[in-house]
């Protein structure tokens, strides 16, 4: 019988899983990670408004797994052998006709003093310290900034750290406190956030000039200090520093000889292939993908990517060619806590929805409706 083995439990490999078993009902599905839950993270920004508890943004997958009869393995990937079809881990080795990579990126820890800073998009815990962190400040500075992997551009995460910048800022003025703070936002580009658009950077620059936020932006970063950012541009104070640093490829693929990309990415082709390897698919965080300039690294993209990689997979499976290419798209809804700015990008549109209550209400239904398929326990139809 054919197996198909799926490093990570994330947005893009939950997805290849779901697209692959409805469209092949026999082939047998192993899934590898040391999580057997999805800790869906963009929900962290709403940790420190207390909106949302951190256990609740932990969902089990157990009937995950039982409706789509998949079989799951506790373990870390270690490594890869015999071209990639031999998925090695601290629990065992596991043979597959097809592998498909989907454990993620990691964040680069190596600008100095990084301890200092809280990485959000780290995890849930990260979430719920910046939560604690602030409620525990009675004034202060609080900087908050990203960048992007110097060796790949395209390697950064920073829709967040607008969103934790806002949030913040309406949280402390609900809280009549907004006074006895100063917030400072950081970015070694001149106009952060370029992958949104130019009309959507101005409007967030905008957002920030009329909140009364500072902005340092131009510099690269030298260091973190436990009380001030360091910058080319010069330092300032900082009581609490939220920081998203630029993404490579898991750790594991130092004990590989996969092709990458100058930024530590798995390389791939527009079928999620990775290149020169037969049967071995990357999806999500893990790859460098061809595509715009502006494609992002986001669950959106990760799940279009994962759509593709078992359109293609189940496509072999039957003897036939790959022949579903991802789709390159960018859906973001910069949250304030009370309101929402949405950003669509594809090939052929660039949009900007002006600020409303209604996108905040609808990151919130979208969150509800994309958990549902996990967390509902009804038969498979």
């Amino acid at each position: 019988m054919t197996n198909v083995t799926i490093i990570g439990t994330g947005f893009a490999a939950l997805t290849t899983a779901r697209e692959l078993r409805r469209r092949d009902s026999a082939v047998t599905i192993r899934m590898i990670s040391p999580r057997d839950a999805l800790h869906y993270l963009p929900s962290t920004i709403w940790l420190p408004a207390h909106l949302r508890q951190g256990e609740k943004l932990k969902v089990p997958l157990t009937d995950f797994f039982d409706r789509h009869r998949i079989d799951y393995v506790p373990a870390s990937v270690t490594g890869l052998a015999e071209d990639g079809r031999t998925v090695l881990t601290d629990n065992g080795t596991f043979r597959a006709d097809h592998v498909v990579i989907a454990s993620g990126a990691r964040f680069i820890r190596k600008l100095p003093g990084i301890e200092h800073a809280l990485v959000p998009c780290e995890g849930i815990a990260v979430g719920e310290e910046i939560a604690r962190r602030l409620d525990s400040l009675e004034g202060g500075t609080i900087a908050v900034g990203f960048a992007s992997n110097p060796k790949e551009q395209g390697a950064v995460r920073g829709g967040p750290m607008f969103e934790f910048l806002f949030i913040i800022d309406t949280l402390l003025r609900k809280q009549k406190r907004r006074h006895r703070f100063r917030l400072v936002f950081f970015n070694p580009s001149d106009r952060p956030g370029q992958r949104l658009g130019d009309k959507a950077v101005d409007g967030l620059l905008k957002e920030m000039k009329r909140r009364d936020i500072e902005t340092r932006l131009g510099h690269k970063m030298v260091r973190f200090e436990e009380d001030q950012v360091v910058t080319e541009g010069g330092a300032f104070a900082a009581d609490l520093i939220l920081f998203m640093p630029g993404l490579t490829g898991p750790a594991w693929l130092e004990n590989t000889d996969l092709p990458l990309s100058p930024g530590g990415m798995i390389a791939a082709d527009e079928m999620c292939r990775v290149k020169g390897r037969e049967g071995l698919w990357v999806v999500g965080d893990s790859g460098s993908f061809p595509g715009p300039e502006w494609m992002p690294k986001q669950a959106h993209q990760a799940d279009l990517q994962g759509v593709a990689a078992a359109e293609n997979i189940a496509c072999a499976l039957k003897g036939e060619a790959p022949r579903r290419a991802f789709k390159p798209e960018l859906i973001c809804i910069v949250d304030t806590l009370d309101a929402g700015i949405l950003v669509f990008r594809n090939l052929k549109h660039n949009i900007v929805l002006p600020k409303s209550r209604v996108f905040h209400w609808l990151k919130r239904y979208f969150e509800r409706h994309y958990l549902k398929a996990f967390r509902d326990t009804s038969p498979q139809r």
